[in-house]
């Protein structure tokens, strides 16, 4: 038996890969599928590059303070209010 890779063969092409099964929902699986073929890609191809480029990702965690004191309420109470809010709420606005 000959294992020798022609020369004209990337060794791309014999990475061993492992099989596995994946759930999708009916419509997430449908518009991935689309989105696979109008990149002329099969399904699986689809998916091992979006698992790729999430792991070549930045894993730097976000700093949470970035998202404080984006802007200020000049007029809003409503950590103060949120009971009579939800109450005027769930009485139709009245």
């Amino acid at each position: 038996m000959n294992l020798a890779i022609p020369a004209n063969i990337h060794h791309d092409t014999y990475i061993m890969m492992t099989r596995t099964q994946l759930s999708f929902e009916r419509e997430m699986l449908r518009d991935a599928r689309r989105r696979a073929a109008d990149r002329g890609i099969s399904l699986a191809e689809y998916v091992r590059r979006l698992v790729a480029a999430d792991l070549e990702g930045d894993e730097t965690p976000a700093d949470p303070s970035a998202i404080f004191n984006l802007g200020r309420s000049q007029v809003s109470h409503i950590a103060r209010q949120r009971d009579s809010m939800v109450a005027r709420a769930y009485r139709g606005g009245q």
